[in-house]
């Protein structure tokens, strides 16, 4: 008996166990079932917000055209480049050019515009302060020149020409009356009181015309702009010798005016500051010529361009190579100290552009073959006085017509329509006849040696 209730003790045992285990699966069971309705709870919220994200990306999506449409736009505008340019006349040229667009090209337009054909005389400036310009390279894009989202330029003569009587039209010289002027207001072109008083009055026969009494007031050039510091005894002087023209076209005026101008020192002079060795304040100028060195605004040495061999700078020094005279058995170089880097390498490039367009009959192309080239990169691109005498020599066009620039502002100051008409045609057509009796110049003669 003991054994029998030993051994049903033992499957009692073994049943509690099992008992148990199916309390755990039902346990299990019930939290499966409570934890499947929180895990779809879980799925529909997820799924919600993918939703609700799919439907905030979607506008994005539709948003990346117009976005992309107004950046190609404005990848558009940016393709361009806005420039203006300050004529002789002081009038303004605006135009739009690629912004990859070179210095030529700009070039190229202005003298469409202006319907100029012997353009190689002339060239784009930008300017750093008023006594500070830099040329602006044709080779070279304009963007890598000039600073700023709009080019301001101004169009002046690069290379004025030794004797403007080889000029084949009307409108060059007059661009270079006008130049030349400029210089005078600007205080580069000094001179004495006759000679002011002497271009003076030829400016006054380029833009107003003969004198006419019946036209004309009492103060008629005080709106012309003829000498810094305009006096009115250099006004009255002017007067004088205007009323003796006659016969006088606006053509020939210019040319009178150029004749004499020419002979002046600082004709067609570009200036530099500079400081020889010794520390003294000294000025360069480079000119169709030489380079020439000026103190106190006396030249006190001449380096002709025959006479130099080499011109080279380094740093902020520029040196020029002289050729040895009869006398002299060896070379010698002479230095000159700039205020920096830029304005020594700027001095460098205005002596090439001169020394190659005065002296050298060709230029030769630059060779692609390059490889290693040792300092800087720079030649003069353009065509050579030389061949631009042989270009010149083949215009075959009438004489443009072109209104002067004085008549038109003169124009809206005096009375009646009647000297608008007479000195815009004065302006434009060109005129035959003699320069001027003999009279005249016997009176024009006595009157400078008086002065």
């Amino acid at each position: 008996q003991p054994a029998q209730e030993e051994h049903k003790e033992e499957a009692g045992k073994k049943k509690e166990p099992e008992a148990v285990e199916e309390v755990k699966e039902q346990d299990a069971s019930k939290k499966e079932e409570k934890e499947a309705p929180v895990k779809e709870e879980k799925e529909t919220k997820a799924e919600e917000k993918t939703k609700e994200e799919g439907k905030k990306e979607k506008p994005a999506k539709e948003k990346k055209p117009e976005k992309a449409a107004e950046e190609a736009k404005g990848s558009k505008k940016q393709k361009t480049m806005q420039c203006k340019v300050t004529l002789l006349d002081d009038a303004q040229f605006e135009c739009e050019l690629d912004k990859h667009a070179k210095g030529q090209e700009l070039i190229t337009k202005v003298c469409d515009h202006l319907n100029l054909l012997e353009k190689d005389y002339f060239g784009l400036a930008h300017w750093e302060s008023p006594n500070n310009k830099t040329w602006i390279e044709p080779t070279k894009e304009l963007r890598k020149q000039v600073p700023g989202a709009v080019y301001e330029l101004t169009f002046n003569v690069k290379f004025y020409p030794p004797d403007p009587a080889q000029l084949t039209e009307d409108l060059t010289r007059y661009f270079l009356c006008l130049q030349l002027r400029k210089d005078i207001m600007r205080g580069v072109l000094p001179c004495s009181f006759v000679t002011l008083s002497l271009l003076g009055s030829y400016t006054a026969q380029s833009e107003i015309g003969e004198y006419d009494p019946e036209l004309h007031g009492a103060d008629y050039v005080k709106d012309l702009n003829l000498a810094p510091g305009q006096s009115k005894e250099l006004e009255e002087k002017v007067m004088e010798l205007h009323r003796t023209y006659r016969s006088m076209s606006p053509a020939q005026a210019d040319m009178l005016f150029l004749e004499n101008a020419k002979k002046l020192a600082m004709y067609g002079v570009d200036l530099h500051q500079a400081k020889d060795l010794d520390g003294v304040d000294i000025t360069l100028g480079v000119c169709s010529s030489g380079l020439m060195v000026y103190k106190d605004k006396l030249r006190i040495n001449r380096f002709p361009w025959p006479k130099v061999l080499k011109i080279s700078y380094k740093r902020s020094s520029f040196f020029i190579k002289i050729r040895p005279s009869e006398q002299e058995q060896y070379e010698s170089t002479i230095g000159f100290k700039l205020p920096n880097y830029k304005a020594s390498k700027k001095l460098w490039k205005v002596c090439v552009e001169h020394h190659t367009f005065f002296r050298v009959s060709t230029v030769e192309a630059p060779s692609s073959r390059r490889f290693l080239v040792l300092g800087s990169k720079f030649r003069y691109s353009g065509r050579t006085q030389a061949q631009t005498r042989q270009a010149s020599s083949l215009i075959d066009r009438p004489a443009p017509r072109f209104t002067r620039s004085a008549s038109k502002r003169l124009s809206r100051n005096l009375d009646g329509g009647t000297w608008h008409q007479m000195s815009s045609s004065r302006g434009e057509r060109r005129m035959n006849g003699p320069l001027c009796s003999i009279a005249v110049l016997l009176f024009l003669s006595s009157h400078l040696l008086i002065w």
